[in-house]
C-alpha cells in the first residue's frame, strides 16, 4: 500500500487515548475501562476511549481482534464484563439498544424483503410513531441525499449491492442518531464499488455531522475514511491516532506490519537519545531513528527498524545507508518496487521510478528520505502485549 489516501469530500490493559487534533471540548462518547470476556477469555481488554462530535472513527484490525465485540457493546447487543459507556456524561451501559441514541448498519444490510425501498427507510420512523407526513418528507430527503429518490418504490430484491448499501445507510440515518455504528458495511461490494462507496460514505458523514464509528479489517478503507483509527489486536487497543500518525509513526511491530507495507530490519541499539535511538545493522550501517517511548531501551537491546518502500530511494553503488543487489522487480505502472538483497543478509523493498531497463543483478546503494524509518521492539511482549 502507498501512503494514506487523501480524503475526497463530496458534500458542503486499559488503553488511554488522547484527543485527536481538531477535536475540542468534552467528549460526546466516552468508554471507561470497557471490556468483555466470554467463558473467561478476554475478547476485549479494558479500554478507555474518548470520541467527539462529528468524528469518523474506525476500529481496525484482523478477524478475531475484538473490534466487532466492541461495536456490539456500544450498540447494546453485548453486555460488558467491566467498564462503562457514557454519552454526554450519562451512563448508558445498562440501557437496551432501543433506548440508546445510536443506530447500526450491518454487513449484510438486513433489509426487509417484503418492503420496498421507501418502506425500508420509513420503517424506524413509523415504529417511533412519527406522523406520516413527516415520514414522507424525511424519507424523500434521505433518498435524495444518496441519489435513490427515483427508486423509492422499487423492491429491494431488485437492487444492486451498492444501492442496497445506500438503502441500509439512509434507513439508519433517517432517525437522526447521535452516533452511527457501521459493522463492515462495504465488505460485500466489489473493489471498484467499494472504493466509490468509501468516498460517498465519508461525504454523507461530513454533510450530516453525525459521529460515525466504523469497523473494518481493510486498512486502505480505514485510511481513506477516518479522522482517527483505533487499531486492535487480540483484544488489545494497540495504537490510536490519525491515519497519518498510525502509518508514519507505528508504535509496535504489529502496527508497522499491518498498516501499509513495511520491511522490518533487525538491528541493535547503540545509544538512546531521548526520542531518537542510534542503531547498528548486521551489515555495519549505523543510523538514528525515532522511537515512541519504548520501555527498557538500553545499549545492546535488540530491535527492528520499520522502513516503507516510499521512504527509500536508489543511490549510486557505494553511497547511501545500505548496499545490495537487485534480486527482483515488481512493476506498479508509474513506479517499480525493487527487491534488494542487502549485503547484511536482509531483503528490502525500494520504491523506484518506472524504468525501461531491467535492473535485476545490478549493484545499488539505498538512501533514506529525511525522517524515514521508525524503531520498534523486536517482541510485542516487551511493551505488555
Amino acid at each position: 500500500m502507498t501512503a494514506p489516501v487523501a480524503r475526497a469530500s463530496l458534500a458542503s490493559s486499559a488503553t488511554s487515548v488522547a484527543v485527536s487534533p481538531g477535536t475540542s471540548g468534552a467528549a460526546l462518547l466516552r468508554l471507561e475501562g470497557l471490556g468483555k470476556s466470554f467463558a473467561g477469555h478476554a475478547a476485549v481488554q479494558p479500554v478507555d476511549l474518548a470520541i467527539h462530535e462529528r468524528e469518523f472513527v474506525t476500529l481496525l484490525g484482523p478477524s478475531g481482534c475484538g473490534k466487532t465485540t466492541l461495536l456490539r457493546m456500544l450498540a447494546g447487543l453485548e453486555r460488558p464484563t467491566c467498564g462503562r459507556i457514557l454519552i454526554d456524561g450519562r451512563d448508558i451501559t445498562a440501557e437496551p439498544p432501543e433506548r440508546r441514541p445510536f443506530n447500526m448498519v450491518f454487513q449484510n444490510y438486513a433489509l426487509f424483503p417484503h418492503l420496498d425501498v421507501f418502506g425500508n427507510v420509513a420503517y424506524g420512523l413509523r415504529a417511533s410513531r412519527v406522523p406520516e407526513r413527516e415520514v414522507a418528507e424525511r424519507v424523500r430527503a434521505a433518498l435524495a441525499m444518496v441519489g435513490l429518490e427515483q427508486h423509492a418504490h422499487r423492491p429491494v430484491d431488485q437492487l444492486s449491492g451498492g444501492m442496497s448499501q445506500r438503502v441500509a445507510l439512509v434507513r439508519a440515518i433517517v432517525k437522526r442518531p447521535r452516533v452511527l455504528l457501521l459493522d463492515e458495511p462495504l465488505a460485500a461490494l466489489d473493489l471498484q464499488l467499494r472504493k466509490r462507496m468509501q468516498l460517498e460514505l465519508r461525504a454523507i458523514q461530513e454533510s450530516l455531522g453525525t459521529t460515525f464509528i466504523h469497523v473494518t479489517h481493510d486498512q486502505e478503507e480505514a485510511m481513506a475514511m477516518s479522522d482517527r483509527i483505533v487499531l486492535m489486536r487480540a483484544g488489545h487497543v494497540v495504537q490510536v491516532g490519525t491515519p497519518r500518525e498510525v502509518y508514519d509513526f507505528p508504535r509496535t511491530r504489529f502496527t508497522a506490519e499491518f498498516v501499509g507495507e513495511a520491511t522490518l530490519l533487525p538491528c541493535r541499539v547503540r545509544t538512546v537519545l531521548g526520542e531518537q535511538v542510534e542503531v547498528a545493522f548486521p551489515g555495519g550501517a549505523v543510523a538514528t531513528f525515532r522511537h515512541h517511548g519504548t520501555p527498557g531501551l538500553a545499549p545492546e537491546s535488540p530491535g527492528l527498524v520499520a522502513l516503507r518502500p516510499q521512504q527509500l530511494h536508489v543511490a549510486s553503488p557505494g553511497t547511501g545507508l545500505f548496499q545490495g543487489t537487485v534480486a527482483g522487480e515488481i512493476f506498479m505502472g508509474a513506479a517499480t518496487i525493487l527487491l534488494v538483497a542487502l549485503d547484511g543478509g536482509a531483503r528490502l523493498k525500494v520504491h523506484a521510478p518506472a524504468a525501461g531497463a531491467d535492473m535485476r543483478g545490478h549493484r545499488i546503494g539505498i538512501g533514506l528520505d529525511p525522517g524515514a524509518g521508525t524503531f520498534v521492539c523486536a517482541e510485542e511482549s516487551a511493551i505488555g502485549l
